[in-house]
C-alpha cells in the first residue's frame, strides 16, 4: 500500500492511497465467503457456493463492493498512521479507481490535529480574585440549617415576604382555560420566585380564602411566551418558627457541643469551598494566559458541531427551567448578536484549549492507568445519577473509553499546567495549587524517592528549564 497526503489547510488534510489489488485478496476471500452464506444456488448447499459461481449468480462487482467497503476502514487507519495524521472527525472517503485484479485506490478527506509549538510555559503568570470569606457568609450558612430544621404553623393575617402559602393557580387565554397551566393545592414560598411573573405581588396581602387576578406570561406549553389571564386563590398561610440559635441546636443539627464549635466548621468548610473555587479561576486563567502566547488553527467543522451542540444544551436547560431563549436574552440583557459572538468566543477557545493540553500530554508523554480510568468513571456515574455498571457497560458498548482516556489525559495535562504557573491573588498572596485537595484542604508535599528525584534532574538537563511537577 502507497500513500501520499496533501495539506489543504493547517486542519484539512487528503489522503490518497493506492492498495495493489494482490493486497484484498483476504477481504476477497472473505466476501465470497459471506455471500455464499447469504444465496441459494441450487446444487450447492449454503455457504459452500465456488466462487465462479457467485461471479455468474450475483457479479463480480457485488463482491468486490463487499471486500471493498470491509477493507477500507483499516487501509485508511494504516494511511494515517503512516502519515502521522491524528483525525478530529469522521473522514470523506471516495474510492477513485478500482480496476480489477488490478488495484484499488481511494482519497479520505478528513480534519486533523494542527501542528503546535507550544511556548516555554514554565511560570506562565495568572492572576485570581482573592477568597472572601465573610461574617455574613457565615450567617447565611446557619441561617440555611435553621430553616432545615424549622417547623411551620397558620397564621390568620396577610401572606408576607417569606411566608409558606397553599395556593390554587389557573391560567386562561381570551376565557379559555389554558391546558396544563393549573395547579390546586400547591406549597409556595412567598419571594421565592421563579414560577410566573407577577405571582408573588399578587400573594402579598392575601390571606386565606382570597383571590386575586393578575396577568403573566407562560414560560412553558403550547402557548410559550403568551400573556393570559392568571387567577390565584390563598387557602392556606403559614409561618415559618426557626429553632434558637443555641448549643442544643448546634447538637441537633450537628456532630459538634456548642454553637462556637459549629460556626468555626461551618467557616471552614466555606473556606474551603472558596479555596475550590478559586482553584477552578486559577485553572482558567493559566489557560487563557498560555492562549495568549500561541496561535492555533482550529478546525471549522469542529467549531460548528460544538457551537451547536453548546445552542442545544442552552435550550434544554431553558426548557427544563420553564424559560424562553427571549427571556433569557432579556435576563442576560443581550442581543442575540451578542449571544452568539460570546458563545463563539468560548468555544473556539474551549476548542483551543483542548488542543494545547493534548499537546502537552503528547510531549510529556503523560499516560493513564487502569485504576484511573476505573476512577474516572465511578466519578462520572456518580455525577450523572447513573448506576456505575450499566454507566460503565454503556461506555464500552458505544466505543466511548478513548473519549474518557481522553478526558483524564487533559486533566493531567492541565495539572502539570497549572503546578508550573506563578498564580497570585489580587493581594499578590501565592494560590496553592499543587497539593490542593479534592475537598479544598491542603496537603503536604510528599518526599520524593531517589528515581523520581533522578528523573526530574534529567529531565530539566534535557529542557534546560527548572519546572516545578
Amino acid at each position: 500500500m502507497k500513500s501520499a497526503v496533501e495539506t489543504l489547510s493547517p486542519t484539512r488534510a487528503k489522503l490518497t492511497v493506492e492498495v495493489p489489488f494482490e493486497e484484498l485478496k483476504p477481504s476477497l476471500d472473505a466476501a465470497y465467503k459471506q455471500i455464499a452464506k447469504q444465496i441459494n444456488v441450487p446444487g450447492f448447499r449454503r455457504g459452500k457456493v465456488p466462487p465462479q459461481v457467485i461471479d455468474k449468480q450475483v457479479g463480480r462487482g457485488a463482491v468486490l463492493s463487499e471486500a471493498v467497503n470491509n477493507v477500507l476502514p483499516q487501509m485508511y487507519f494504516d494511511a494515517l498512521q503512516e502519515n502521522s495524521l491524528e483525525p478530529l472527525a469522521q473522514p470523506e472517503i471516495e474510492v477513485t479507481k478500482l480496476e480489477d485484479n488490478e488495484t484499488l485506490e481511494f482519497t479520505a478527506e478528513v480534519d486533523v490535529k494542527p501542528e503546535i509549538t507550544l511556548p516555554d510555559y514554565a511560570g506562565i503568570e495568572a492572576k485570581v480574585d482573592d477568597i472572601e470569606l465573610t461574617d455574613a457568609d457565615v450567617e447565611e450558612q446557619i441561617q440555611a440549617m435553621r430553616e432545615r430544621f424549622g417547623t411551620l404553623k397558620d397564621v390568620e393575617r396577610p401572606a408576607a415576604d417569606g411566608d409558606f402559602v397553599v395556593i390554587d393557580l389557573k391560567a386562561t387565554k381570551d376565557g379559555e382555560d389554558v391546558d396544563g397551566a393549573e395547579a390546586v393545592g400547591m406549597s409556595y414560598q412567598v419571594g421565592k420566585g421563579g414560577m410566573l411573573d407577577g405571582l408573588d405581588e399578587a400573594i402579598t396581602g392575601l390571606s386565606a380564602g382570597e383571590s386575586k387576578d393578575f396577568k403573566s406570561t407562560l414560560v412553558g406549553g403550547e402557548l410559550v411566551g403568551q400573556e393570559v389571564d392568571v387567577n390565584v386563590t390563598v387557602n392556606q398561610v403559614q409561618e415559618q418558627e426557626l429553632p434558637e440559635y443555641d448549643d442544643e441546636f448546634a447538637q441537633l443539627a450537628s456532630e459538634f457541643d456548642t454553637v462556637k464549635e459549629l460556626e468555626e466548621d461551618v467557616r471552614t468548610r466555606l473556606g474551603n469551598g472558596k479555596r475550590l473555587e478559586q482553584a477552578a479561576a486559577a485553572r482558567d486563567a493559566v489557560l487563557e494566559a498560555l492562549l495568549e502566547k500561541v496561535e492555533i488553527p482550529l478546525p471549522e467543522s469542529i467549531v460548528a458541531d460544538e457551537l451547536n451542540a453548546r445552542r442545544e444544551g442552552i435550550e434544554q436547560q431553558l426548557g427544563f427551567a420553564g424559560l424562553t431563549f427571549e427571556k433569557y436574552l432579556e435576563d442576560e440583557e443581550q442581543t442575540i448578536e451578542e449571544f452568539e459572538a460570546d458563545l463563539e468566543r468560548r468555544v473556539r477557545d474551549a476548542v483551543a484549549a483542548q488542543l494545547i493540553l493534548d499537546q502537552i500530554a503528547k510531549e510529556k508523554e503523560i499516560g493513564v492507568e487502569q485504576q484511573e480510568l476505573t476512577e474516572h468513571m465511578m466519578r462520572r456515574a456518580q455525577q450523572s445519577g447513573q448506576d456505575p455498571q450499566e454507566f460503565v457497560n454503556h461506555m464500552l458498548e458505544h466505543n466511548h473509553v478513548p473519549e474518557l482516556v481522553q478526558e483524564i489525559l487533559r486533566g493531567k495535562a492541565l495539572a502539570q499546567l497549572v503546578e508550573a504557573a506563578t498564580v497570585t491573588d489580587e493581594s499578590g498572596n501565592h494560590v496553592e495549587l499543587k497539593n490542593l485537595r479534592p475537598d479544598g484542604t491542603i496537603g503536604e508535599d510528599e518526599p520524593e524517592t531517589a528515581d523520581e528525584a533522578a528523573d526530574e534532574a534529567a529531565e530539566s538537563d534535557e529542557a534546560s528549564e527548572k519546572t516545578d511537577a
